[in-house]
C-alpha cells in the first residue's frame, strides 16, 4: 500500500511492477496516480493527482471497494502470473469462522491476512491509533468486527484499526471501544485498576481521547457501532 507521495517512476516497487508488466515506470506511476485521484482520502485533502481518471479507472475503483475478498484473490492471481507474489504470512492452523484446514485454504488466508495487515498499518502510517507507538513488532491490524461474525469484511481495511498488542487485546475483550466520534471509551471495570501505573497511563488516560485517524480507509461507523453494542463492557 503505497502512500500518494511515493507514486512516482523512481520508486523501486513501481519499477519492479513495471518490469513485470512490460511497461515503463512512468506509465505505471501515471496509472496509479489516476486511480489515487478517485480516493476520497486523497481528494479530501485538496490533492487531485492528474485528474485524468478514465471510465475504466472508475470501474476498477468501484469493483475493488465493492468486494475486497474477490479483488484480493484476483490480485493474488495476477501477482502469481507476473512472478511477483510475496512470501506467505503466518496464520492459525484452522480458520476461526469455518474450521477449514486445507492447505489451499490456509495459503489463501495467509495472503489475505498479509494484505489486510499491510493496508491497515500503511493507512495509520505504522503507528498505533491510540498510543502512537510505531514499533512494527508490537503492532497488529485489529478487526473491529471479528472474522467469525463477518467473514465478508475480513479484508476490508475500514474494518481495521492499527493497535499495539495491549490495546488490541483490550479492544478484543471489550475493555475499550471507539465511538462514532472516533473517541476512545474505557469500560467501567477498568477504572478499578487505577492503582496500576500501566492501567492509568496506557488505558484509563485514553477516555475521551480521539484516535489517530488513518490517511485512508477511515473506520466504518457501522462496524464501530457493532463493537460498542456487542463487545464493549459498558455496564
Amino acid at each position: 500500500m503505497l502512500p500518494f507521495g511515493k507514486l512516482h517512476q523512481r520508486n523501486p516497487q513501481i519499477i519492479a511492477l513495471a518490469e513485470a508488466l512490460g511497461r515503463t515506470p512512468a506509465s505505471v506511476a501515471l496509472k496509479l496516480v489516476n486511480l489515487a485521484s478517485l480516493d476520497p482520502a486523497i481528494t479530501g485533502t485538496g490533492r487531485s493527482g492528474m485528474a485524468n481518471a478514465s471510465a475504466g479507472d472508475r470501474e476498477i475503483w468501484a469493483a475493488f471497494h465493492a468486494d475486497w475478498t474477490a479483488m484480493e484473490a484476483e490480485g493474488e492471481e495476477v501477482a502469481r502470473q507476473l512472478g511477483i507474489l510475496e512470501p506467505e504470512a503466518e496464520v492459525p492452523e484452522a480458520l476461526p469462522w469455518s474450521g477449514e484446514t486445507s492447505v489451499e485454504t490456509l495459503v489463501k488466508v495467509r495472503r489475505g491476512q498479509a494484505f489486510f495487515r499491510k493496508a491497515v498499518l500503511a493507512s495509520y502510517e505504522g503507528r498505533c491509533c491510540m498510543s502512537g507507538i510505531g514499533e512494527p513488532r508490537l503492532l497488529l491490524a485489529s478487526h473491529i468486527v471479528p472474522l467469525a461474525r463477518d467473514a465478508a469484511n475480513r479484508l476490508n481495511p475500514a474494518n481495521g484499526l492499527c493497535l499495539s498488542a495491549l490495546h488490541d487485546r483490550a479492544f478484543d475483550q471489550g475493555l475499550i471501544t471507539v465511538d462514532g466520534e472516533y473517541r476512545v471509551r474505557v469500560a467501567p471495570v477498568l477504572k478499578g485498576q487505577g492503582d496500576s501505573v500501566l492501567a492509568r497511563e496506557a488505558l484509563l488516560a485514553l477516555e475521551g481521547q480521539r484516535i489517530r485517524l488513518p490517511k485512508r480507509f477511515r473506520p466504518d461507523p457501522d462496524f464501530l457501532a457493532w463493537h460498542q453494542r456487542e463487545r464493549f463492557l459498558a455496564g
